[in-house]
């Protein structure tokens, strides 16, 4: 049975699900910073999904890529599958630009974690999920219209 692993869990805000992944934002507010978890138990590798599953996550992890680079204007993509601190499979899409203050180091570690306030992770709730497809969004993530 699938269940997120407990720093997922900690670290992030639950956006919603695409039909094998769950889709995750990093509570830093620093970088628009994103995460896939197939929910598939006991998962470390991507080898170890079956090829259909593999499929998929690729499909997935490239239209995120696809979108998150039209939405935030990205100078660079940052999507990387590491899994040194957290072992369950898990697949990082973070948005970098020459301006942010990690340019040109990875974010890992370099500054301290800035959360999300409520409207700025209203805005990036709504930003996305507009424009993703086969995604049914997380009853807790605030897609509805802002409110000033």
């Amino acid at each position: 049975m699938f269940a997120l692993h407990p720093r997922l869990a900690q670290d992030t805000l639950v956006i919603g699900d695409f039909p094998l992944s769950r889709l995750l934002l990093m509570n830093d507010a620093g970088y628009p910073w994103f995460i896939l978890v197939p929910r598939r138990a006991e998962m470390r590798e991507i080898f170890e999904l079956d090829y259909d599953d593999q499929v998929q996550l690729l499909k997935e992890s490239s239209q995120l890529a696809m979108v998150l680079s039209r939405i935030f204007e990205a100078d660079k993509l940052n999507i990387a599958a590491l899994g040194n601190m957290v072992p369950q499979l898990h697949i990082h899409h973070i948005v970098r630009y020459r301006s942010d203050q990690s340019w040109p180091n990875p974010v890992w570690g370099l500054f301290p974690p800035k959360p999300y306030s409520p409207r700025a992770l209203q805005e990036t709730c709504v930003n996305l999920v507009e424009h993703l497809h086969d995604f049914i969004p997380d009853p807790g993530c605030p897609v509805a219209p802002r409110v000033c």
